[in-house]
């Protein structure tokens, strides 16, 4: 096992001053929850916008401001450089990406910009009329031909009032695209569907049958696949979350319409990946009113079974990779290894939902992978980390060489 892949990933950020520098802040979280470790060097002109205090205090380490005075460090533009396995700069101005274009190096920030061999994010901020001036222009020529990688500007009101294309963009945006310069591409061109969250089954118009699940883990699971290349459509139940960056969500309620979108969405998709906690049962005749308990007593409630969507989608999946999710709360592998064989699924997803740390709503997830040649259980994790094991188990059972893993029915096959 190699260095880096025993420790969490190193995002420098290199924050410019700018009225969006603190944005920079949320960035910083959003990476930290991702599962990042992340330093950061400023500008003197971002100092004037947001303290050094703060990015260390969310941070935990030094800002780095200064080539002369760094703790532990007495050349902390090349320590910073080796250390970091991504930058990303938050938000770049025109005068910083000038700078980058003609390799000017007079500050920490631009130094170590200078002296860094991973790869680079820009996230542009700035009035409309620098942005489009063609010296601006030339210079993100210059920097994407050097395979610096963009994120934005947005169009909008500015700062200064202006509206136009400069906007610096939006803090999950810019976190995808730093998280997919760390991770790999090995998903590109495959087409990920996954199902995720809860489903309600309508009692009446105000009252429904629903799970403890969140939808957190399929969350993750379309996040990390986007980041790896993958095209994801994101079928989910109703929760709370907002859609991750780059995925298309199809918004569901019911088992029903999770088993229909689910399928329709199939026809398009390479692999899908079940883990949404279905309602197994529905009410058979739910009240088109509120039922009011004065005269419309709910001593029971005739209930019917939904239908299967992971057996529906095994029966018709052809060469295509179908993954299912069993969360149970006891004889976990003994359920799994059934569902496998009864479902006709590629691989099962084995969680004990009963222990705090694999519940429903939790961050961290300790799950067994379940196939026909075995079973690999994994430690307990965050969900990120969950997310790329699974997606992980996935590739390599997917041929991502048309000419080698694409079925009779034009789609790619099993590895």
């Amino acid at each position: 096992m190699s260095e880096r892949s025993e420790r969490r990933p190193r995002v420098l950020l290199a924050v410019c001053g700018g009225i969006a520098a603190y944005k920079a802040c949320e960035v910083l979280r959003g990476l930290q929850k991702a599962g990042c470790d992340v330093r950061v060097t400023m500008t003197a002109d971002a100092e004037r916008f947001v303290g050094t205090v703060s990015f260390e205090a969310l941070s935990g380490a030094p800002v780095a401001t200064s080539l002369y005075e760094y703790p532990g460090s007495a050349i902390p533009h090349i320590d910073l450089a080796e250390w970091a396995d991504a930058v990303a700069v938050v938000p770049a101005t025109a005068n910083v990406m000038a700078k980058m274009a003609c390799g000017i190096a007079d500050d920490c920030l631009t130094t170590t910009l200078l002296a860094c061999a991973c790869p680079v994010l820009v996230a542009p901020g700035m009035n409309v009329h620098m942005w489009q001036n063609p010296a601006t222009q030339a210079n993100v020529a210059t920097l994407r031909g050097r395979g610096v990688s963009f994120v934005g500007p947005d169009s909008g009101r500015l700062a200064c009032g202006d509206v136009g294309e400069g906007k610096l963009s939006g803090v999950e945006e810019i976190v995808a695209a730093t998280l997919a310069l760390l991770g790999p591409r090995d998903l590109v061109g495959l087409r990920v569907l996954v199902n995720a969250g809860p489903t309600h089954e309508a009692i009446d118009p105000v009252r429904y049958i629903a799970n403890r699940s969140t939808g957190k883990m399929g969350y993750a699971i379309a996040e990390a696949a986007a980041r790896r290349g993958a095209e994801v459509t994101l079928v989910s139940g109703p929760t709370s979350l907002a859609a991750p960056a780059g995925v298309r969500r199809v918004d569901v309620e019911s088992a029903a319409q999770m088993h229909d979108a689910t399928l329709a969405e199939f026809e398009a998709a390479d692999v899908a990946i079940c883990s949404a906690a279905v309602a197994d049962y529905t009410p058979a005749a739910p009240a088109d009113h509120k039922l009011k308990k004065s005269r419309e007593r709910l001593d029971a409630i005739e209930l019917t079974e939904t239908a299967d969507i992971l057996a529906d989608l095994c029966a018709v999946k052809g060469p295509r990779v179908v993954v299912g999710f069993a969360a149970e709360t006891d004889d976990l592998l003994t359920h799994a290894r059934e569902k496998l064989e009864r479902k006709g699924a590629d691989l099962i997803v084995a969680n004990d939902v009963s222990h705090p740390e694999s519940t429903f709503g939790a961050d961290t997830n300790r799950v067994a992978l379940v196939s026909a040649g075995g079973v690999e259980q994994l430690d307990t994790m965050p969900l990120p980390d969950v997310a790329n094991a699974i997606l992980s188990a996935i590739s390599g059972r997917v041929f991502l060489n048309g000419e080698n893993g694409t079925g009779s029915d034009g789609r790619k096959g099993l590895g």
